[in-house]
């Protein structure tokens, strides 16, 4: 087996499960997010241009080696669940570096996604340089991705993602998290909601498909309306192509889990954090934008479609689950942080409904915290 070695960062978006990672930074430049522990005690570094291409030659040959496996089994050079068992049941391809090619392979080979938290925090030259060094190497790529922070993504002019745009970044993902100033501030997200309009403004008049995510319950309890107004207000500036949402869990050991304890913020409640997702999405005045829902922590994962055509639809879901009793409710928010339910509808599974109302009960019959111990299940999502 030959030697070949890359790098591969902590994280990526959800939408991201079938990419190739090319680990560009490593950790975030920023580092100070009050809700955020990924990078606690990292140091940031940016890697260079040399090294990261060294890291997509050793993908380049693997990729070669996995070929050549396939042609000896008889697949003609194709990635199929035949080369993949070999790859993962053989010695001679056992280690952490054949896995991730072979995978990204199989589901088509077809999409990266650039590491780690603020890739274009490069220079932009050095960043077409990656690029064009990846399509060289990897000519059916068809869509390549990177995070950045808003502060960055301001700083970049549109020409410069004209330029990135054309040797092949297809998406950026911002995390926008708020649009309200003050929300902003409380958790340390080194920006303004009007960096966070410039820097999507820049960044869909590069060409590029842009991706903002937002954080539901960010406000807790003292700025919750705020942060829906003036969250959707920056995103109807924005019109980015995809809104995503991520619920705020509060991590223990974050500095907002410290404010939390100090009693200077107040997480709002599932339903209360639902009732704000309401008043968001009534808010948004968007054109084309698909709003999704992809992650455990959201309490309602079809709460989706593109907007304006489907806000009646997106509507109905929040109304349906807000007209449950509190029973139900319950039922349905345990169901959902255990993995037995996705939807609503989940609660017209009569055998697995009963199994969730008997812990409900015995909960109510010893005067235990539910909520709680619920809350705990979630830290395991994070």
């Amino acid at each position: 087996m030959m030697d070949h070695f890359f790098e591969q960062g902590p994280i990526r978006p959800p939408s991201e499960a079938n990419s190739l990672l090319v680990r560009v930074t490593r950790n975030c430049p920023w580092n100070k997010c009050a809700f955020c522990h990924t990078y606690q005690g990292s140091r940031f570094e940016i890697r260079s241009v040399p090294e990261v291409k060294q890291d997509i030659q050793s993908m380049r040959d693997i990729a070669d080696a996995i070929a050549d496996l396939s042609c000896k089994l008889g697949d003609g050079g194709n990635v199929t669940r035949n080369v993949l068992s070999q790859i993962y049941n053989s010695r001679d391809f056992h280690n952490d570096y054949f896995y991730p090619v072979a995978a990204w392979l199989y589901f088509g080979g077809e999409n990266v996604f650039l590491q780690d938290a603020n890739s274009l925090i490069l220079k932009t030259a050095e960043l077409l340089e990656i690029l064009n060094f990846l399509k060289e190497k990897f000519p059916g790529i068809e869509r390549i991705t990177s995070y950045c922070r808003s502060h960055t993504a301001a700083r970049k002019t549109p020409d410069e993602f004209k330029q990135l745009k054309q040797a092949g970044l297809s998406r950026i993902h911002i995390g926008m998290e708020s649009g309200s100033d003050d929300v902003l501030s409380l958790i340390h997200k080194g920006v303004t909601a009007a960096d966070q309009i410039k820097a999507g403004l820049h960044v869909k008049q590069g060409g590029i498909e842009l991706s903002e995510y937002v954080m539901p319950g960010l406000g807790g309890v003292q700025l919750t309306k705020q942060h829906a107004l003036d969250t959707a207000k920056a995103l109807n500036a924005i019109n980015p192509d995809f809104i995503r949402m991520r619920t705020l869990h509060v991590v223990p050991g974050t500095k907002l889990d410290d404010l939390m304890q100090k009693g200077d913020f107040q997480p709002l409640k599932d339903d209360e954090i639902v009732e704000e997702i309401k008043l968001f999405i009534e808010t948004l005045d968007v054109r084309g934008a698909y709003i999704a829902s992809d992650h455990i922590l959201n309490l309602l994962e079809n709460v989706e479609g593109r907007l304006p055509e489907d806000k009646k639809k997106i509507l109905a879901v929040i109304e349906k689950y807000l007209e449950l009793s509190a029973k139900d409710r319950l039922i349905f928010r345990l169901g959902r942080r255990m993995g037995a339910f996705r939807k609503t509808e989940d609660l017209a599974d009569k055998e697995t409904y009963l199994k969730l109302k008997a812990i409900v009960d015995d909960y109510e019959s010893r005067g235990a915290d539910l909520d709680r111990d619920i809350v705990k299940t979630m830290n395991k999502f994070i």
